[in-house]
């Protein structure tokens, strides 16, 4: 069964799946949208699978000072490279993950991790 370009641009845009898999698991759902997506989702269960071993010995800690300088909270974000670290993405990610610890209040990590 030969696929459209439209439907793997839709469900990659679903998805944010590369455009090879959402072509492999639409041609073998034979078109049906839900079955590609079933097929998407386990194997995407069994990538995370395989990288759940891997270390993470890089990454940042980043601060967040609220403007009255009375609340702040500082993180250490990880991740397996440095060239990871160094992306723009990645140290937007773990300065929005500061302002969320803030803004949560916590009065130490533990209270935090019990929520």
């Amino acid at each position: 069964m030969k696929i459209s370009i439209e439907e793997i641009k839709k469900l990659r845009i679903t998805t944010g799946a590369s455009i090879a898999d959402c072509r492999i698991v639409l041609e073998e759902s034979k078109g049906d949208c839900k079955k590609a997506l079933d097929l998407l989702r386990a194997r995407g269960f069994e990538k995370a699978d395989k990288k759940s071993d891997r270390k993470t010995s890089q990454g940042l800690i980043d601060c967040y000072i609220h403007q009255n300088g009375r609340i702040g909270a500082m993180v250490s974000v990880l991740c397996e490279t440095d060239f990871v670290a160094k992306t723009s993405e990645f140290k937007s990610l773990a300065h929005e993950i500061a302002m969320q610890v803030a803004s949560m209040n916590p009065k130490d990590v533990d209270s935090l991790l019990k929520q």
